[in-house]
């Protein structure tokens, strides 16, 4: 029996489902593998020879045989590949990829450090509210950006494309990041619609689903801290 043409590296982080969720609303086959951060797998010498970035998501294209690393790379490639979730016209075409690098260059970046060092560098003795604040406060402007983006249209381009599936596990953990979307009806439509994916919920679950990004309702207290003790080491660095 041959094997699939894609082999995923990835983890359960918000970058680590955006190629879960792009592979399974294409129902192709793939491998899986998971990165377990603290056995340090993604520093391992054979994984650096794929992403000498050290950092998941990776894709291995047996078919072209090559690696490919950073996600929104990969999502542009599995898209090209596949024929699917970027458009032909040159418009949406370039608008796809705008909102594209808009999630790689500013709402990843920015929710994340919202996270960390709410989720991470407080609970591990390194309380600091003007960062915190810094980053709170502009990861709730990129969601003021999403939900004017998406008033009047069900997707950030025309059709449902790999900017939302890269832009959605980032916005949809604003619980985890602790930023305020009540007041932003658009984006919550946004979510609502994205929720309603088959494909979607079943991404959310490989490698692992963490139900605590997501949702308010969910008990963070004991993943909280496990959570924060796994990154403890990356305060002390600092």
């Amino acid at each position: 029996m041959s094997q699939p043409d894609i082999h995923l590296y990835t983890a359960a982080t918000m970058n680590g489902y955006k190629p879960v969720i792009l592979l399974e609303e294409l129902g192709v086959p793939y491998d899986l593998t998971f990165i377990n951060f603290a056995k340090s797998e993604q520093k391992a010498p054979d994984y650096l020879r794929l992403n000498p970035n050290g950092k998941i998501p990776t894709i291995e294209d047996r078919a072209e045989g090559r690696a490919i690393f950073e996600s929104g790379a990969i999502l542009w490639h599995l898209a090209e590949k596949y024929g699917k979730f970027l458009s032909d016209d040159p418009v949406e075409r370039s608008e796809t990829l705008q909102w594209l690098f808009f999630q790689v260059g500013h709402v990843g970046p920015m929710m994340g450090q919202a996270m960390y060092f709410q989720r991470i560098a407080a609970p591990n003795g390194h309380e600091e509210p003007f960062s915190i604040k810094r980053y709170v406060d502009e990861s709730r402007r990129l969601m003021e950006v999403l939900n004017t983006r998406l008033e009047g249209r069900d997707f950030l381009v025309s059709d449902y494309s790999i900017a939302d599936m890269a832009t959605y596990p980032w916005a949809r953990a604003y619980v985890w990041a602790k930023v305020e979307v009540d007041d932003l009806p658009h984006l919550k439509a946004w979510f609502d619609r994205i929720d309603a994916r088959p494909a979607v919920q079943k991404a959310l679950t490989i490698p692992k689903a963490q139900p605590q990004f997501w949702d308010a309702k969910a008990d963070d207290g004991a993943f909280a801290a496990e959570n924060a003790a796994r990154f403890a080491s990356d305060v002390k660095k600092g």
